[in-house]
């Protein structure tokens, strides 16, 4: 017989050995969208200790609605060799262009990034940075009920060598570090600059291309990126945050293994 309390303890016992073990990071992901799980997909690969928070029950991002709730993505040729190594398959629409089952890469990535040793936490949110010695060392996180539910209940601490910035177009953990801290970023300005309107080709290239640490211990990647550095929008067109993810967790690793 099944006893009640003996299923009680084990999702308890088990759940706080993960998070006690989550508590200080090579790694802490903010945001389970596509860049944050390729990045932690990367990560964990190469034996480094990432955990992704994420505040909505589910993960995946925008992934799963492809374009308009049309559960297909388009990738370009750039970022198939991504979807190759997970197994993902594509077909061949036009030269240069790939699609995807959006379930399938979503639910794909998921898996193959757990297996690999990715802690994901869903339904906490991110409410602040730690900040010592001018550089972001970890996270302050709450449950994300509490946020919604506007309660006041004190948060929890992580340490972690970096931060990565995975929210997509709002850019969370950055507007809240300048916000809190007025800070100057890494960036032309010196300041968030901003998103802007639909280029699919720029907003490709720029995803990538201004994936890197805007702040000494936080990077960005996927549209915060494009958020901070003021990138153009690129809609259900995937590869770059793919790409995006590899280019970050690529750099991490190399400052992690230096």
């Amino acid at each position: 017989m099944l006893n009640e309390v003996t299923i009680s303890k084990a999702i308890i016992t088990t759940y706080m050995e993960k998070l006690l073990d989550a508590l200080e990071l090579d790694v802490a992901i903010v945001g389970a969208g596509p860049s944050g799980l390729v990045a932690g997909y990367y990560l964990a690969g190469a034996g480094k200790k990432a955990a992704v928070f994420e505040k909505k029950l589910s993960i995946g991002g925008g992934m799963w609605g492809g374009g308009m709730m049309f559960n297909e993505i388009v990738i370009q040729q750039e970022a198939r060799e991504v979807l190759d190594e997970l197994g993902i398959p594509v077909k061949t629409f036009e030269p240069g262009y790939y699609t995807a089952d959006s379930i399938d890469a979503v639910s794909t990535l998921i898996h193959r990034a757990v297996r690999r040793g990715l802690k994901i936490f869903n339904c906490i949110s991110v409410e602040d940075v730690v900040f010592k010695k001018d550089r972001i060392s970890g996270l302050v996180i709450n449950y994300s009920p509490v946020e919604t539910a506007g309660l006041h209940v004190d948060p929890l601490t992580l340490h972690s060598s970096f931060v990565l910035d995975a929210t997509g177009h709002p850019a969370n953990v950055v507007r809240c570090l300048v916000r809190k801290m007025g800070v100057k970023l890494d960036t032309p300005t010196g300041g968030i600059m901003g998103e802007r309107s639909m280029d699919a080709g720029l907003g490709e290239a720029h995803t990538v291309e201004n994936t890197r640490e805007v702040f000494p211990g936080l990077f960005v990647s996927g549209m915060a990126a494009n958020e901070s550095y003021g990138g153009y929008r690129m809609g259900p067109v995937f590869g770059g945050m793919l790409l995006s993810g590899r280019k970050a967790a690529r750099e991490m690793i190399g400052r992690l293994s230096s």
